[in-house]
């Protein structure tokens, strides 16, 4: 008889939670009896069909913050009524964390793992919402049987910022057979040199920078994803009169196929936990830029330097890849330009990023969860 396994999330909507996820519900079916528990009724990724789901409560993406917050224990408390005899529970993102470690001060039975993904000093502002965010992580966490971090500069934060001491460090995983089958299929692009990037179209990805580093480059530059600053990226798309060579492309089942057929994947986000795509640039064989943002991208790029240094200013060519200065139009701009102009530099990161993606492909990875369980 296979253990059972419970895993709660907000929902299966785009995103990289969501994706570590789904690549988990589909490794680990065969081995354990899985129950998925939603938040939201809300799915992109595919959940095998031996996975049941439960939708958790009657939480509402509308609600504003105060409701959220007064949710938190009502969703608590139904949770530790839907999860009666599984031994384990895992929970990713911050809202599913909060329920899940609610549900075991409440009496809910079996190991409890949370798995933060983002780096909470920097997610969170101080504003009321932040405040209370940063409360409920300092008093909640340590609560909780195990909590998992993504990356090394998260589990620091973690540590140094909210004194929780009971985490352990596992990367994000990919299929990275997967990745590089799906991004063989054909997408037809503009003639003449390309950049591509993904991500949500919010303040934290920090496109505008990407956008404006591209009146100084002859090239073109692709964004897939979508969020609440689109129709503000429209606008200085239009204002810097760049129509012909920067294209929002929203959201794509298989992003994969345009970063195969770009030259170069560009990254600017102003803070990660475990950017999953770069490593997923890295499965296509694409050379990347990327900000040097706490954290992920030096661990990902240069992993045998010191993951507390930062970059302040320039750019470094780093083992993997180049890394710029966080919001520095100057840095991306030299990145740019040097990945265009130099070939041989060019075709070098294109020939390790294959080998480095292997060192996050789920065969490795899911060890490490199983491990755990």
């Amino acid at each position: 008889m296979r253990q059972k396994l419970s895993i709660l999330v907000n929902d299966l909507d785009t995103g990289g939670a969501e994706r570590v996820v789904s690549i988990l519900l589909d490794m680990l079916k065969d081995r354990y009896d899985i129950t998925l528990f939603m938040i939201h009724d809300i799915v992109f990724y595919d959940i095998p069909k031996e996975v049941k789901v439960v939708i958790v409560g009657n939480a509402n993406l509308q609600d504003s913050g105060l409701i959220k917050l007064l949710k938190l224990p009502i969703l608590g408390w139904q949770y530790k009524k839907e999860n009666i005899s599984s031994p384990i529970s895992i929970s990713f993102l911050s809202r599913s964390n909060y329920i899940n470690i609610l549900a075991k001060l409440f009496g809910m039975r079996g190991k409890v793992i949370i798995s933060e993904r983002a780096m909470p000093s920097l997610q969170y502002s101080n504003n009321i919402q932040g405040k209370i965010n940063k409360f409920l992580i300092r008093h909640l966490f340590n609560r909780a049987d195990l909590t998992v971090a993504n990356s090394q500069g998260n589990a620091l934060d973690l540590k140094n910022n909210f004194s929780i001491n009971n985490t352990m460090v596992i990367n994000n995983l990919f299929d990275v057979k997967k990745i590089v089958a799906l991004s063989k299929e054909d997408v037809a692009l503009h003639d003449g040199f390309s950049f591509v990037s993904i991500g949500r179209l919010d303040e934290g990805k920090n496109h505008q920078l990407q956008i404006e580093a591209m009146q100084k480059i002859d090239a073109k530059l692709y964004i897939i994803g979508d969020g609440i600053l689109r129709e503000k990226l429209e606008e200085q798309i239009v204002d810097l009169y760049l129509e012909d060579k920067v294209f929002l492309l929203g959201k794509q089942k298989n992003p994969y196929k345009y970063l195969s057929k770009a030259d170069v994947f560009l990254f600017s986000s102003n803070r990660e936990g475990f950017p999953n795509v770069l490593a997923e640039a890295l499965a296509c064989g694409l050379p990347v830029i990327s900000t040097d943002c706490k954290s992920g991208p030096r661990e990902i790029l240069a992993p045998s330097t010191d993951m507390n240094f930062q970059l302040t200013e320039d750019v470094e060519l780093a083992e993997y890849g180049i890394l710029t200065a966080t919001n520095s139009l100057k840095s991306m701009t030299i990145a740019m330009t040097l990945m265009q102009e130099d070939d041989d530099l060019r075709e070098d990161y294109a020939r390790k990023s294959t080998q480095r993606a292997m060192d996050f492909d789920k065969d490795i990875i899911i060890d490490k969860f199983i491990e755990i369980f």
